[in-house]
């Protein structure tokens, strides 16, 4: 609940709704086309910014949460170049927000699109309680949101005892108790490593029946050399048990043997992946089996209005199947999921955005 120099009383708003009522509006919404519009301010939106605003394009970058995306939460990043000690995810974004910004980029939270149209050679992208903005192209860096675990009860422990991040305000809200870790991954490995350090024991619950599968050498090293992380190979979570909203133990099943067991856990974290922020682009442009964005030559071709008549349209490397609307990040269909990757495709978009942009005039 949200109370408004003392009389507006707001009831679990949205961030739009909380942004409507404490003056918080689009810089974009009452100014001209952007050049470039960068919808998703995480590693691979805001790389996008600050190379767009550098190599002026008027860049206006929209967010529907906070810039950082999934990488802003995370504890550390220990492999991305330049920061042998690691960096934490939200000083990164912090970094680059005020990089981007001292170029010029325009960046917008809270500000969630919900739908894409095209008009005048421009794209036109519906925001959530705001007016709509113009630009010539559209750079798609909306990465993917966590994924739920799919037991009963999970809903009763979120916000009490379920988490999707493992920063220091979560680690101290757990400290001194058992906490389990679902996934094995890197954001999973490095969420297990952050909470070591204050908690007695951390269980990691991974369905692979290797943690080579999907984590990185590094991380399991030290995950082996952490004598309070035990890892429970194809291992999954099955129930959920505690009271009045607090959770106290989860019953776990070994998919080989069948055999099931209860282990202490006064907080899970879930770094079991995520799905593609593409709900409003559905019907819009070209996407795979599972959401993400088809982009260079696994987009299907499509006319263009200002070619040839029966010319199709060859997407560039990371443009999708609509000309002059790309997309980076993991959002992208084919993407890897990791920082530094997201960081480079957010950069060379800017590259291809020049060369869509020199080849239509009209737009």
């Amino acid at each position: 609940m949200v109370i408004w120099r003392g009389s507006h009383v707001l009831r679990n708003p949205t961030n739009a709704e909380l942004a409507r009522a404490v003056g918080l509006l689009s810089p974009a919404s009452a100014r001209s086309v952007a050049d470039l519009l960068v919808v998703g301010a995480g590693p691979a939106g805001l790389a996008t910014a600050v190379y767009g605003a550098s190599e002026g394009l008027r860049t206006v970058t929209l967010d529907s949460v906070a810039t950082g995306g999934q990488a802003g939460t995370s504890s550390r990043i220990e492999n991305y170049l330049g920061f042998p000690a690691g960096i934490s995810g939200a000083e990164l974004a912090e970094r680059a927000t005020i990089q981007a910004k001292r170029f010029g980029a325009e960046i917008t939270v809270p500000a969630e699109a919900q739908g894409l149209t095209q008009e005048d050679d421009h794209h036109v992208i519906q925001i959530e309680g705001q007016p709509e903005t113009r630009a010539r192209a559209v750079v798609i860096a909306t990465g993917a949101r966590y994924r739920r675990l799919p037991v009963e009860r999970r809903e009763e422990f979120e916000g009490t005892s379920i988490y999707y991040a493992a920063t220091p305000i979560e680690t101290n809200l757990c400290r001194g108790d058992p906490v389990a870790v679902v996934g094995g991954g890197n954001s999973a490995a490095q969420g297990a490593l952050q909470l070591a350090a204050q908690t007695p024991v951390v269980r990691m619950i991974v369905r692979e029946h290797d943690l080579g599968e999907n984590m990185s050498r590094y991380l399991i090293d030290r995950i082996e050399r952490t004598p309070n992380i035990e890892v429970l190979l194809h291992t999954e979570v099955r129930e959920l048990l505690g009271h009045d909203g607090r959770l106290e133990a989860l019953e776990i099943e070994d998919t080989q043997t069948g055999g099931k067991g209860r282990i202490e856990g006064r907080a899970l974290f879930v770094f079991i992946g995520a799905e593609p922020h593409t709900g409003w682009l559905r019907d819009e442009i070209e996407l795979d089996d599972r959401g993400f964005i088809l982009t260079g030559p696994a987009a299907t071709p499509s006319g263009e209005s200002g070619r040839p008549e029966g010319t199709p349209h060859r997407p560039r490397l990371f443009e999708s199947s609509r000309p002059g609307l790309f997309a980076v990040g993991d959002v992208r269909s084919g993407s890897v999921k990791r920082v530094a990757s997201a960081v480079g495709e957010g950069s060379m978009s800017v590259r291809l955005v020049h060369e869509y942009l020199a080849s239509h005039p009209a737009a």
